[in-house]
């Protein structure tokens, strides 16, 4: 593969990138240096000034993952460069990096992973029809057919695909439904976070330099709108805004010329796009670098002449803004009127369905947990159980299985209908968005109830507990929808912005911009590195619709339809000590009442970085399905999974075909019934058979045999042994490796049919035999016994009564039975009650 990259990827061309790369980053850091002191000038006004804004009631954590892991366990990964699948330990620790390791023992050494994927750009995919959705788009001119196959063949039916744009592709699978849900909400939340995590709202300088001076230079591109790449750190965002030109023109260029069928093709294409984004990425990350440290050396200057001279810098600014919103308002209230307010009211409906259901469903699911803290204190739990649902509690927010029935409610936003007028590419940005807030609201109100109950504990003790929890809960749950409500209003407000704003500046701009720079003569020399007339413009027409916006959710508010607080009403130092609380540490739940943390719970640790980390989600436990298979516990070995290559597909259809013939081919959407499969291979059939040595023990091929005797029908003792057929049910290397696990269980399962089959007929003749011995035994003792008694001699004691079970859960003798010399019959040992058989329902029962 190497070859086709390097083909394709000449100097001249990896030389035309770098160039391509170069001058894009150079037109970013012109407007990024411009936007920085525009950026720095109103940070300083708002410090100088203030800002009002509505009151948080819920406190907020600062550091909440610190000392945990997300989670842990064993997937099966996809090498390319061998086409095999291969079992491999996989780590998510609290920065949602994918760690991947050799094995658990490596991760728990120190060793270096080796794989680590960011998964920032990455959409988390859970089948191959999403994925192949996709990547049949990726070529130019090629349409494929419906149904067409992927250049990969899953080993099981539950694939996890982590998909890219640009960059590499990374193939996942396990082996049961319920680890593949797991995963799947965990690689989603790992993508949710690696997006949201680049730009921190902390940075009232950087980060809003760099997002006008990305938007702004796809503006300058003709690129309004939503941008659904912003995502990942500043290098990253920068790889996509190179890619999104620079990846369309090196397709055309090259798709045409990549040979061989269509698979290939694009397994192809897709290393050449990754091997051109990590050329791109590289070159984009030591350029910000620099381009910030050069900005950062100016800021001190900077910020010294804003604090001077900040009065006048504002006059200015208003001077200046009076003439462009003379210019520019009446064609914006015109624009306003005819394509923008007529569609605000629904809008903002598709916004607040989704997503008022979203934070609804937060709040349930945090009174479900406090229900159930409170279910453990009447029923008596103790201390011990309260420590570990009060620490399973702490890590709600960042638990994607339970939040996932949240973020859910919020995915079937649709703005379809809108998406062509007002130039947005994907919902994904306001969903994503109001995910990240669920999250926070959810941390908020669990680390508010945390730190309200330690302190109501510490006053009054542990009596009435139930009391305590019940009034914690009704002061938490009331600032969460006072919370809520507030910050569903903002983001609503921030969404039609982001909607509206790029709509009206492209209908705009053709007009108003060419008159823009006779502005720039109003501007003092020594201010226009702070007041830039591109900036004013925007805000006179972020100032023009504004009023609508908050019209329209003011009014959503009064209607109460999603829950909204209407804005007279303000709860302001309604708790006032509660904030106090906020500078506490946080509680230790389990150091404080002594509570141990099971193996595999929510609290499991890892011990891989030679530090105590909880674990926010459990293990994966699988209910009727045997050990081995459980992917986070223990995983088949390399020799179950297949290797993917033309060789393997003739012969698994061969197999499918024999399959059909023998009644044992399943319809692939339907689930395997693993308790079937697990009965038919693991049979234990017990015979009895004569051995030759006394006591002998054998385990060989799965049989064991344990010795025993027996009086036969001459009166003389005879050994015998009881033999146990067992069918080992850990993972055995097959004689084809290239055949899925799923095919390697119904090749087994036809095998072990035909040996039951074998056995039961062995066992009904082995019956047989030991019912003529026995009448016929019994026929010599009645001649006997007489005999016996009157030469005054006792006949030899008695051996102990041994029986053994066969598949029916009927015992069958194998000696002699009281010591009354009477024929023993055919028994089953129920609850010590000895029930007699007749040997026929036996061979019924066996039937």
């Amino acid at each position: 593969m190497g070859d086709v990259v390097s083909s394709h990827l000449d100097e001249g061309r990896r030389e035309m990138i770098t160039a391509r790369t170069r001058d894009a980053m150079k037109e970013f850091g012109d407007v990024y240096e411009q936007q920085y002191a525009v950026a720095l000038f109103n940070s300083v006004r708002y410090e100088i000034e203030g800002g009002g804004g509505t009151q948080s009631q819920l406190l907020h954590r600062k550091d909440p993952l610190a000392g945990r892991s997300i989670f842990s366990g064993n997937l099966f990964q996809y090498l390319e460069e061998n086409r095999k699948w291969r079992n491999r330990f996989v780590s998510v620790p609290n920065s949602y990096n994918i760690n991947l390791y050799e094995g658990k023992t490596a991760h728990d050494r120190g060793l270096h992973p080796k794989v680590t994927i960011n998964c920032a750009g990455y959409k988390a995919l859970a089948s191959m029809e999403e994925y192949m959705e996709l990547i049949n788009n990726s070529l130019p001119g090629i349409k494929a057919k419906v149904g067409n196959h992927p250049f990969i063949k899953c080993a099981t039916q539950f694939p996890l695909i982590l998909w890219h744009p640009y960059a590499h592709h990374h193939y996942f699978c396990v082996m049961t439904e319920k680890e593949h849900k797991k995963w799947h909400a965990v690689l989603q939340d790992c993508v949710r976070h690696s997006n949201n995590a680049g730009l921190s709202e902390d940075c009232t300088v950087q980060t809003p330099a760099f997002t006008d001076s990305v938007r702004l230079h796809r503006q300058a591109k003709g690129h309004y709108g939503t941008w659904d790449m912003m995502c990942g750190e500043p290098p990253q965002i920068l790889a996509n805004l190179v890619m999104e030109t620079l990846h369309p023109e090196l397709r055309n260029v090259i798709g045409p010329r990549l040979k061989g069928k269509l698979q290939q093709r694009q397994r192809n294409w897709m290393l050449i796009s990754d091997a051109v984004y990590k050329q791109v990425l590289s070159q984009t990350t030591g350029q910000y670098e620099a381009l910030v440290e050069a900005c950062e050396a100016q800021k001190s200057p900077l910020d010294a002449r804003l604090r001077t001279d900040m009065d006048q810098i504002i006059t200015s600014k208003e001077h200046v803004n009076s003439k462009i919103r003379a210019l520019v308002l009446p064609k914006a209230e015109q624009l306003l009127r005819t394509s923008v307010q007529p569609y605000i009211s629904s809008i903002l409906e598709a916004l607040m369905e989704p997503t008022s259901r979203g934070f609804s469903e937060v709040r349930d699911v945090f009174f479900r947990e406090l229900v159930e803290i409170s279910k453990n204190s009447i029923n008596g739990g103790g201390k011990d159980k309260l420590g570990e649902h009060m620490e399973r509690l702490s890590m709600l927010a960042f638990h994607p299985v339970k939040m996932q029935s949240c973020y859910e409610k919020v995915e079937e936003l649709n703005l379809e209908g809108l998406q062509q007028r007002f130039d947005v590419s994907n919902p994904s940005v306001f969903i994503s968005r109001a995910q990240i807030l669920m999250r926070e609201q959810m941390d908020n109100a669990v680390y508010t109830f945390e730190q309200l109950l330690n302190q109501s504990l510490e006053a009054q003790g542990e009596e009435n507990m139930v009391k305590t929890i019940q009034r914690c809960q009704d002061r938490v749950l009331k600032k969460y929808d006072y919370d809520s409500s507030t910050v569903r209003k903002k983001f609503f407000r921030e969404a039609l912005l982001q909607i509206i704003i790029p709509y009206m500046l492209q209908q705009l701009s053709p007009s108003c911009s060419p008159e823009l720079p006779r502005f720039k003569e109003l501007i003092f020399e020594d201010f226009s590195r702070f007041l830039l007339v591109e900036n004013m413009f925007e805000e006179v027409v972020l100032q023009s619709v504004t009023k609508d916006i908050m019209m329209a959710v003011k009014e959503a508010a009064v209607q109460r339809r999603h829950n909204l607080y209407r804005d007279s009403i303000i709860l302001t130092n309604s708790d006032p000590n509660l904030h106090l609380l906020g500078e506490t540490p946080g509680v230790d739940w389990a150091a404080k009442f002594g509570g141990e943390e099971p193996d595999g719970s929510v609290e499991a640790e890892e011990r891989g970085s030679g530090r105590r980390r909880k674990q926010v989600v459990s293990m994966i436990q699988l209910d009727g399905f045997t050990l081995p298979y459980e992917s986070c516990l223990e995983v088949p070995g390399v020799e179950l999974i297949p290797e993917e290559d033309a060789e393997a597909c003739k012969e698994e259809d061969q197999e499918d075909e024999e399959e059909e013939e023998l009644g044992l081919h399943e319809d692939p959407k339907s689930p395997d019934s693993v308790n079937e499969i697990r009965d038919l291979i693991n049979p234990v059939v017990e015979v009895v058979l004569p051995v030759t040595e006394e006591g002998k023990s054998d385990v060989t091929n799965g049989t064991e045999q344990t010795g025993g005797t027996i009086v036969m029908e001459d009166g003389v003792q005879e050994e015998v042994t009881h033999v146990t057929t067992v069918v080992d049910d850990r993972p055995r290397k097959s004689l084809r490796d290239k055949t899925s696990p799923q095919t390697i269980l119904k090749r087994l399962v036809g095998s072990k049919k035909q040996e039951v089959d074998k056995e039961e007929a062995a066992i009904k003749n082995a019956i047989e035999e030991i019912e003529i011995a026995v009448r016929e035994d019994d026929g010599e003792r009645v001649a006997k016994e007489p005999a016996a008694e009157s030469d005054g001699e006792s006949s030899p004691p008695p051996v102990p009564h041994s029986r053994s079970r066969d598949d029916s859960g009927f015992q069958s003798p194998t000696n002699e039975g009281p010591d009354d010399g009477e024929p023993q019959p055919i028994t089953n040992g129920l609850n010590g009650a000895d029930k007699v058989v007749d040997p026929a329902e036996v061979e019924v029962i066996l039937a």
